[in-house]
Order: C-alpha cells, then structure tokens, then sequence
C-alpha cells in the first residue's frame, strides 16, 4: 500500500513539474498597443499626445513666388529706392516653408493653448539662392483670456495677406511678421468682446534737425535707415484697446493706441545739450467686414479707416524703412514719413544747453484700406483692392523739413534753424499714396493653389522749393539716391509724382486646411 501511495505522489509530482515547465515556455502576454487617438475637441487635424490629456496638431505650407517689376524687393517693392535704371532688379524670387504645431488642454479656467510657427526662406535676384533662417512669426500662449507673446497685434482688423500677396499698400497689418503682446480679452456675451493689450512699440522715426550740422544728428532723411532714429528707449510698451463683434454677418471693430514718443538728445549723446520733451501719439480706427453668401458663397466685403497724430506705423507696416522714394528716368518722387520732428539752432556742449529749440512736432497721419472678394466658382476667386495714405506736417516740422533737405548743394528750401526755421515757396513734406490691385486665385484642393496679382502703385510726392523741383544744372548724382538726404539736392532730377505695377505669381501647398 505504501509502495502505491508512492508511486501516485510521484507522478503527481512530476506532472506538476513537467506543467510548471510548460508554462515557462509559453510567451508572455503583450501590454496593450497604445494607439494614436483624434482629438475631436477643436477641429480637424488634431490628436491626443499618447498618455496625456494634451491635443496637439501640427501644420505648416510651402510657397513658391515671383515678382516683377517690384524693385527686387519683397518687402518694400518700389517704394525703397526704387531707381529704375541699369541698378534696377526687375525681377525676384522666393521659396518660403513654415511649420506651425498648436496644442491644447482642457483646465478649470478653460482651454490653454500654445502655439509656435517657425521657417525658413530663401529671397535671391539671381547673385545666390542660399536658404536662410527665417525665424518664428508666432509664439504665444493662450489660456483664461490671457493672450502674452508673439502673435498679431489686437490692433489689427483688416487682413491684407487675405486678399493680396504683396504689402506694397500702405496697411497696419501686422499678421504676416507678428507682434509681442501681453493681452486680455473679455468675452461679452453674444459675439462681443473687448481686449487690453500692452504691446510692442511701433515706431517708425524721429527726426532731429540741427542747425550747426548739415544734416540731421539722427533720424536720417535717407532711404536706407533704421527705422528706431532719434528714438530713446522703450519705457513704456503701446497700450492698445479695441472692442469687437462677431456675427454670422460678418464683424466690426473700434479700437485705438497710445503711443510715448519720447526722444533723444539735441545733441546726439550729449545730455547736456537737452532733450524735447516726452509726448503721447494717438491712433484711433475702425473696421467693417459684411459677408455677402446672398451674391455667391464666400464673397465678402472689408474694410479700415484710421487716424494718428505721432504713431504712423500704425498705417503702414509693410517695408522698414519709414521713408519714400522712386526715380524714373530723370524724375524723383519722394516722401519722409516720421513720428515727430524737433530741432534747434545750436547743438549745446557739455558747458551750455542747445538754444533755438523746439518741442517734438507730432506728425499727423490718415488712411483707409477696402477690398472685395469675388467667387467666380467655388475654386476660383479674385480680390478688388484700394488703399489710401495721407502724411501731414505743421508749419514748424515742414520748415525744419525743408532747412534739412536744402543742406546740400541743390540750394535753400527753408531759411533759419531751430524755433525759427521755414520752408520757402514751393517746399511742402505733405505727400499721399494710394494703390489699386486684383489678384487671382485657382483653388486646386482645400490646401493647394495658384495665383496672380496686379498691384498698381502711385506716390504724390514731397516737393522742394521751387526752383529745386526741376533738372539740376550741377549735372546728375554720382551715387543714387543723389544724396544722403532724400529730395535733398536732386541733382539730375525732377522732382515728379511716380507710378509703379508689379505683377507676382504665386504657388502655395498647405500641410492641413
């Protein structure tokens, strides 16, 4: 009995071995396979980061364009320097790409948001196409009304990119390049809002007009400036406010800007020359966009008007450098644009403050912006465009103006310095730009296109004192622009109104809709 006893509890030993042995063999179970799940929460494109809460979606485009008759230049086209001569480059191309990522997350105080898009670019007039790095036009956070980074100014309402490829038009959009901000946005209630902002400061120049230099200590008249001349430094950023509605309508905006314009010395880097003292520009504006499904699905119609005294780069952001100026043939138009002008009839030492000063002349400014969008069928539509720039200077600014301009050998456009400086019959720094444009677009898909567009420019120019608005017998420049002032001493030139057409052809692939 013993014997069987044993036997039986052997066996079942090994079973349990020969099974424990089995066992081991068999392959372990896998952990599940975390899949890629779409974020449903805030449209197309987005997806759950995988072990998170965080929806992210990443975009971008590609762009191909050419333009002709633009000067070589992009940003500025013929309103920088724009000879048209055997300097001239008539024709130029680019190839753009961004890449855009935009994730968000759900919080007790609503959604958070960050958003970043950063490029590259290349721009070549055929010398060398070497890639270059473009840097970032976005990156800013999102999150319980707060808006604080780079986006786009809360300013801005009419969208020039929408309806057109080149800023060659005078408008405050700052979309395309992006601005610093630190922002508050309350909404309302039924589609109305209202935004405070703290932004970056939009300055295009200040100029100082010494009547012991021949020209002025900063603040150039030249084309080719920096566009911070004569300005201190930042104290305050610009305080923007606007009030906003949304409708199935379409929208509306008021919004206005307050603007230090504080300036340097008399005497550039002197502090005991003195300084004019600080003033507050203003710029106020408003926009309309109606949309018109009733004439054809997409259509609409926008719209901008606004006013500064002080703060001009609020009604152009399109090129740098603040200033104006074309040639053809033997004619020159030209146009300053500045913030504020101020000056005096001695620059001060370090013993003696300067004398003859003047206090800092705000520079008055208006505009209006309008375009239609036309959808011929659903993929192909076409933009009406018409924009319009007036710049206006008191009595002092233009008398300071002309005494700055007459410093060459052209002859006198103003008599005295300082507090007591004049223009003399004919010189007048008020001057106008309006232009025109139609674009076309053939819509291939949702994300891939091509397009044309006609962009017609015309400048009316500053002018001289009379006897400088014509041919200089001393003979043409040696050096264009003629002189380091623009309109100063045209030797060779007429001063005359001037026109320009630039055509750009454009072909662009988005990564997502």
């Amino acid at each position: 009995m013993k014997m069987v006893k044993s036997l039986l509890l052997g066996s079942a030993a090994g079973l349990v071995a020969v099974s424990a042995g089995q066992a081991a063999d068999l392959p372990v179970k896998a952990k599940p396979v975390e899949y890629v799940k779409i974020c449903t929460l805030y449209g197309a494109g987005f997806y759950y980061m995988p072990g998170t809460d965080i929806c992210l979606k990443i975009g971008g485009y590609a762009r191909a364009e050419t333009t002709y008759h633009s000067n070589g230049n992009f940003a500025g086209g013929p309103t920088a320097q724009n000879f048209n001569n055997r300097y001239t480059n008539e024709f130029v191309m680019r190839a753009r790409a961004y890449i855009t990522a935009d994730a968000r997350e759900q919080t007790a105080w609503g959604t958070a948001r960050a958003y970043v898009a950063v490029g590259v670019a290349t721009t070549d007039t055929g010398a060398a196409i070497t890639p270059s790095i473009l840097g970032f036009n976005r990156a800013f956070i999102q999150w319980a009304g707060i808006t604080a980074g780079i986006t786009q100014s809360f300013f801005d309402f009419y969208s020039a990119a929408a309806v057109g490829y080149r800023a060659y038009n005078p408008s405050e959009d700052t979309g395309d390049a992006g601005w610093w901000v630190w922002a508050y946005t309350a909404q309302l209630g039924n589609g109305l809002s209202a935004t405070i902002s703290a932004e970056q400061r939009r300055t295009s120049q200040i100029i100082n007009v010494n009547g012991s230099s021949s020209s002025p200590f900063c603040g150039t008249l030249a084309a080719a400036l920096v566009n911070t001349g004569c300005y201190g430094g930042i104290q305050v950023p610009d305080i923007v406010g606007n009030i906003r509605l949304d409708q199935t309508w379409g929208s509306a905006q008021i919004m206005a800007a307050a603007h230090e314009v504080n300036a340097q010395y008399y005497s550039n880097g002197n502090p005991f020359a003195g300084h004019p003292g600080d003033k507050w520009g203003f710029v106020v504006g408003a926009g309309l966009r109606l949309n018109f499904p009733m004439v054809t699905q997409g259509d609409y119609f926008q719209a901008e008007v606004n006013y500064t005294q002080g703060a001009l780069r609020y009604l152009e952001m399109g090129d740098n450098s603040p200033n104006w100026n074309w040639t053809r043939g033997n004619t020159l138009g030209f146009g300053v644009t500045s913030d504020c002008v101020f000056g005096s009839a001695t620059a001060g030492s370090t013993d003696t403050l300067a004398t003859g000063t003047t206090g800092c002349q705000l520079t008055t400014a208006w505009s209006v912006n309008a375009a239609y969008e036309h959808y011929w069928t659903p993929q192909f539509h076409e933009s009406f465009v018409g924009s319009y720039l007036a710049t206006r200077y008191n009595a002092q600014a233009n008398g300071l103006l002309c005494v700055s301009e007459g410093s060459g050998s052209g002859g006198a456009n103003g008599t005295g310095s300082g507090s007591t400086a004049a223009a003399l019959a004919g010189c007048n720094n008020n001057f106008d730009v309006w232009t025109t444009a139609t674009r076309l677009q053939y819509d291939f898909t949702k994300t891939l296109y091509i397009g044309v567009e006609f962009l017609y420019s015309h400048l009316d120019t500053a002018t001289l004192h009379t006897p400088n608005n014509a041919v200089n017998p001393a003979g043409p420049c040696g050096t264009p622009p003629c002189s380091s002032l623009v309109g100063a001493s045209p030797d060779g030139f007429v001063i005359k109104n001037q026109n320009n057409l630039a055509v750009t052809l454009r072909m662009h692939k988005d990564f997502l809709p």
